[in-house]
């Protein structure tokens, strides 16, 4: 008797766990292709529209981190709208770009948002720009930060550092809205264009998004924070010829 009613215990349980997992499934992560993502932060607007000329017929797309949105011109507000609507991602950088872990080092997280992040998403709303990421300035976040602005953009990225093997390089997405980006720029310490294939290479291999951030985009470089236009061309031909995928940040959210 007490070996049936064993049974019939274990039997229950049995089912009960079984209709549990039917009723919440874990969710799939959906499949994407491998690609790039090519983010630029700052406010080098006139430079980045006329390198997106020159890159047009590589059919690509950027995301580009603005600071600084209450500096700009009409013409430059008008560029941004130009490069929003031909499908490229216009986002965040902060409005006076601070270095958010240095600031609330000294004020709280409520006095950053109410001085760099909600006035800027006010005039970037108002200018018809649609903002749903945003970049650290000098990559300078906590686990605190990145709480409070997940409550305003669907994704946010921080920066990463070189790391000699491929598979332990951090500026690949790996189904987080907290990603990180590798510099390109040609000043950059730890910037090279063997590096810079290497994880290309790894990207394409292992079927991953890289992500990387340069600054200003120039066709001679004349000082720090300055990307090649030819760097860019590199990476848009190697895109192209390995039938990878061009991403902007916000891409990623349906891949999470």
């Amino acid at each position: 008797m007490k070996n049936c009613i064993l049974k019939i215990t274990l039997f229950c349980t049995l089912f009960l766990l079984f209709s549990c997992e039917k009723e919440n499934p874990k969710p799939i992560k959906k499949a994407y292709k491998a690609g790039v993502i090519l983010s630029f932060d700052d406010a080098y607007v006139n430079e980045w529209f006329a390198t997106n000329q020159e890159l047009k017929k590589y059919g690509w797309k950027g995301t580009f981190f603005v600071c600084r949105i209450n500096t700009l011109k009409h013409h430059q507000i008008q560029k941004l709208l130009e490069l929003q609507k031909e499908g490229h991602e216009i986002a965040g950088h902060g409005l006076n770009h601070l270095n958010a872990a240095d600031y609330t080092r000294v004020h709280t997280i409520n006095e950053y948002m109410n001085r760099e992040i909600n006035p800027m998403l006010y005039l970037m709303d108002f200018y018809g720009l649609k903002v749903s990421s945003f970049a650290y300035p000098y990559g300078g976040r906590t686990k605190k930060l990145d709480a409070a602005l997940l409550k305003k953009f669907k994704i946010i990225r921080g920066r990463a550092f070189r790391e000699e093997i491929a598979d332990k390089q951090g500026c690949y997405f790996s189904h987080s809205n907290l990603i990180f980006s590798f510099s390109i720029d040609d000043t950059h310490n730890d910037f090279n264009i063997p590096h810079l294939l290497k994880l290309l290479d790894f990207a394409k291999k292992h079927n991953k998004i890289l992500i990387l951030n340069s600054h200003k985009t120039v066709k001679n470089v004349t000082g720090d924070y300055q990307t090649e236009n030819k760097t860019l061309e590199y990476v848009c031909k190697y895109i192209k010829n390995n039938k990878m995928k061009f991403y902007t940040v916000s891409n990623l959210d349906n891949f999470k």
